[in-house]
């Protein structure tokens, strides 16, 4: 194979392999940081080069948020509590067994612990958060609650 064949060859190569590596980092591959810190009632969501700090509702007396690293496994674009007489539950995104983040109609409650449990967010935050997890995909997001 003449030399200037091989260098073509070669250099085909090398685009390839960049074109791959750059689809490798598309923003559907990036991740998204959710830190809920339920001391200061906030939820702090990071996408990319863009920050969110939000101000949240998380367990109130006699209920339990739970603290930990998860994952979110499922989302309801409209979902109703069975569990506390079909309450609205705009925008959920379920990390760990009934708990979820998501919309509260209570906004005035938003800011103090409030709810049974979940974290809750202003409506309009939630679709944010929602819609992050579903363009990340729900594998490239990270939930933390401290």
């Amino acid at each position: 194979m003449p030399r200037s064949l091989r260098s073509v060859l070669l250099l085909v190569a090398v685009i390839a392999l960049v074109f791959t590596a750059l689809a490798l980092v598309s923003p559907s591959r990036a991740s998204v940081l959710a830190e809920v810190d339920k001391a200061t009632q906030t939820m702090r969501v990071t996408a990319g080069d863009t920050v969110y700090v939000w101000p949240v509702s998380t367990a109130g007396r006699g209920a339990v948020t739970p603290t930990g690293t998860f994952r979110p496994y499922w989302l309801s674009k409209h979902h109703r509590s069975r569990k506390y007489r079909w309450a609205p539950m705009p925008n959920a995104v379920f990390y760990e067994g009934d708990y979820a983040i998501h919309g509260t109609l209570d906004e005035h409650l938003i800011g103090k612990p409030a709810s049974r449990g979940c974290v809750r967010l202003k409506v309009a935050h939630s679709k944010i958060f929602y819609d992050l997890v579903e363009r990340y995909g729900k594998h490239n997001v990270r939930i933390v609650i401290a």
